[in-house]
This record gives C-alpha cells, structure tokens and sequence, in this order.
C-alpha cells in the first residue's frame, strides 16, 4: 500500500512507520521536521512538510492521522486549548479537502482520538457506544472525530480509534514516572480510585494494522487492553515490577496547583473496554499491565 502518515515522527509515529515497512508499504510522513523523517522513520520514507504540497494527482491506498500537540506537554490556558485544537482538526480538515480533491481517494482513513473521549466517568464500564462527559478532554477528541467522519462523504471508509495511554520504551506518559518510582518516590495520584486504560504499544500497531487490512471495519474502536487498572494498581505495579517502593501518594490539591484544569487528566479517568476490535477477532498480545511493563521495562 502506499500510505500518507501524519504524527510519523512522534512516540508512536516512529514505531508505526519501521512496523509498516517491514511489512513493504511505501510511506510518506507529513512532518514539521522533514529534514529528520528519514532517520526517525526510515531512509526510504517520502517527507513532506505541509498538506498543500499534495496535488490532486498524488494518491494513497490509506491515510494514518496521528498528528496533534502533546495534551500534557504544557499547562491548559484558553491560548493552549486553541493549540491542542488546532493541531488536530486544521490537520484533519487539510485531510479532508485533500481527500475531496484527490482524482483517486484513499479506501480507508484511520484518524486518531483518545479515551479522553468519555470524559470522567468514575467506576463506570464504557464501551464504544458511550456518551461522553463533557469537559475540555471530551470536546477536544469529539470535534476530531467529526472533522474525521466527513471523509465518508468521499466514499472513504474511516476509523475513528480512541487511544488510552500508551506503553512503550523511550517515550509517553511512562517515561514521565520512572524516574521518580526508580528512586523509591513513587506512588499513587490522589485516592488512586481513577481508572487507567492503557494499552502496549505493539498492541495498538496491531490494532491499526488490521483496521489497515480488513475493509469490513469502520466506525469507532478503542485501542485500549481488555484489562484496566486503577491508578493505585497501576502504581503498585509500576514499584513491583521495577523492585521498588510505592507509598508516596501525591495528594489531589498539590496537583490541581501545581497543573489547574490539566489535573482531570490525572485524577479523572476511563474504565474503557475494546469490545468493537475485540468482536473483529482482535487478540491483544499484552493483555495483563504487568506484561506490558515487564516487556518495556
């Protein structure tokens, strides 16, 4: 397949992109560094630095839209709720009017979202079918997925797959904790109640893989492992597997200083479960958090 990604460069991108041309897909990856695509994602990977470069003429089989500003990587004022915004849906619009003017459209495009999607919702089981809680984390991946959907006004099958946090070497929200857990400082956020849905790296390069090859599936899926944890499991977890103490619990009202509105991000959570991938006959490799930190760490 030939296969336009955005976010190629990033955490997940770079992984993507080795996995998809082991597989012998010709890439190219939209990037605001295109002088670095070729180290990060593959000597023979096409870069371009924005969308307009695309003419009508230039087709895909498929398109990978990752590309979005980090939601934890600065605190949130209206100025950067606009950025987090922007990254996402001006991206995924330039897709959707490439995608119109194209002589050939693409068969699939997979677009991102995240858990985030379902808001804050306590100890309550969601599905794909969930309504979310509105909140800034809600509206920001509900207006992505719309923007997204307007592809399948071209004919275009699209996939919508909201993400839960991403375990994997050398980057995400994991490298963020070890240090702190690697000196013993570890340990839950607030009552640690908040649920965790996470999921393997490898896991949701998998799931993209085959939203990528069976052209049946469309719709919303939620690339998360079967089996969240709550906060406290996660952090328990996180000491045990790495040989050190977890008692030192952050307390809610520190994080809600030192991080304001962000703080939902830690201290709300999801019990997110993947039914729609999992009725497609998708078997996670990672499915216990034990294994997943394990196999990383």
């Amino acid at each position: 397949m030939k296969i336009l990604v955005t976010g190629g460069t990033g955490f997940i991108g770079k992984t993507l992109c080795g996995f998809l041309l082991d597989k012998n897909h010709q890439l190219t990856v939209l990037s605001r560094r295109p002088n670095q695509v070729a180290s990060l994602c593959g000597e023979s990977v096409q870069a371009i630095h924005k969308l307009d470069q695309l003419t009508s003429s230039d087709t895909y089989d498929a398109i990978i839209n990752l590309a979005g500003e980090g939601v934890a990587d600065a605190r949130w004022n209206a100025a950067r709720k606009q950025v987090l915004l922007d990254s996402r849906i001006n991206t995924t619009r330039q897709l959707i009017a490439f995608i119109e003017s194209a002589d050939k459209k693409p068969e699939v495009l997979i677009s991102g979202s995240a858990v985030g999607f379902y808001g804050n919702r306590g100890d309550i089981k969601v599905n794909e079918e969930s309504l979310g809680h509105v909140e800034f984390a809600h509206q920001l991946c509900a207006e992505w997925e719309v923007a997204a959907l307007e592809a399948e006004k071209s004919g275009v099958r699209v996939c919508i797959i909201r993400t839960g946090l991403v375990i994997g070497d050398n980057g995400g929200f994991l490298k963020r904790m070890l240090l702190p857990f690697k000196l013993g400082l570890g340990g839950r956020l607030g009552d640690g109640q908040q649920w965790m849905s996470w999921i393997h790296r490898n896991d949701y390069i998998a799931i993209l893989d085959k939203l990528l090859e069976i052209r049946v599936l469309h719709g919303v899926f939620n690339a998360t492992a079967p089996e969240p944890v709550t906060n406290a499991e996660f952090s328990q977890t996180l000491g045990r597997v790495l040989n050190r103490p977890a008692f030192l619990p952050v307390p809610a009202i520190v994080l809600k200083m030192l991080l304001g509105e962000m703080s939902e991000l830690l201290l709300g959570g999801q019990r997110v479960l993947p039914e729609h991938i999992e009725k497609a006959g998708f078997e996670f490799k990672f499915k216990t958090l034990e294994q997943a930190l394990t196999d990383v760490l």
